[in-house]
């Protein structure tokens, strides 16, 4: 399934060209904008690259090549309707495909949310082709541990809500007040429910126990962390209740190249919709401090 491109018309401070790579029958699209070094940015649920409008032109202004996916079943991407298709390894297969098609090396990954899981996944599993990290309002769930009562209600939510409100959801985590035709943007992609298969699906693929599906895999992500010793931008914000700063503190205990905590202020769980010029120029700074 594909969400008609009539849907995206009037897509606020969106001008980015629309780029696609195929996989296993699959279109996948990104935004590729600048030259220079690399910066894959990885975002979450129920989102697209659309959450990160405003930390594009950043880095691009500032010398950096800018890419940034849809996963398969979000944003101008494909949309399976087999909610079997919608696992932590396909998602993950996907993204890599679109790396070695595009060859990047010397790249960053950003990553938010389930952006964590997939983007540090692929940096540990491909590190000739990552130099740094950013990590943002992440974790990465290995079923070992309790996770927090944010996300087992936004679970419970999910699992009781066939057709997922996605402008809700989004109203749900704003901290500031974002207009309209914003909260239109993030509902575009998903026209009816059936478009919405892989949003309902993400937060039920996180394994809440040692034996879910998954769990082995994140493990060794959360594993290879604790060796890595590229440097590493752990960015959080103040207001999220599903990551909050102990999360964050947390990364930058267990991985050797991770030197400081940097918070936002005034933002919630999607730090880049609440303050992104803020988001874009802390990420920048680092990039050109590691260069």
């Amino acid at each position: 399934m594909r969400t008609p491109d009539e849907a995206f018309v009037g897509i606020p401070d969106y001008p980015f060209e629309a780029r696609w790579h195929d996989w296993d029958g699959h279109r996948i699209h990104f935004v590729d904008e600048g030259s220079g070094p690399p910066v894959v940015l990885f975002h979450g649920e129920p989102t697209w690259s659309f959450l990160y409008r405003k930390v594009i032109p950043v880095l691009v202004d500032r010398g950096y090549r800018a890419i940034a996916p849809d996963y398969v079943g979000f944003g101008k991407s494909d949309k399976p309707t087999d909610p079997d298709w919608y696992t932590y390894d396909n998602h993950v297969a996907t993204m890599a495909s679109l790396l070695d098609h595009l060859d990047v090396t010397n790249a960053t990954a950003v990553v938010q949310d389930w952006g964590g899981p997939i983007g540090l996944r692929l940096a540990t599993e491909m590190s000739h082709r990552f130099d740094r990290l950013t990590i943002m309002n992440t974790g990465v769930s290995t079923g070992r541990s309790k996770v927090s009562e944010g996300f087992m209600a936004w679970r419970t939510f999910v699992e009781n809500t066939p057709d997922l409100p996605i402008g809700f959801i989004m109203g749900r985590s704003a901290v500031t007040e974002w207009p309209a035709e914003v909260f239109a943007a993030y509902e575009a992609p998903f026209p009816d429910a059936s478009y919405k298969v892989g949003a309902h699906r993400f937060p039920l693929i996180v394994p809440i126990a040692e034996d879910h599906t998954g769990a082995n895999e994140m493990q060794a992500v959360a594993d290879a962390l604790t060796t890595w010793d590229k440097p590493t931008q752990v960015l959080f914000s103040t207001e999220d209740p599903i990551f909050n700063t102990r999360v964050g503190e947390r990364f930058v205990e267990r991985i050797p190249g991770a030197t400081a905590l940097e918070l936002i202020e005034n933002a919630g769980h999607f730090l880049q919709e609440d303050q992104g010029e803020v988001v874009a120029g802390r990420i920048a700074d680092f990039l050109d401090r590691t260069t």
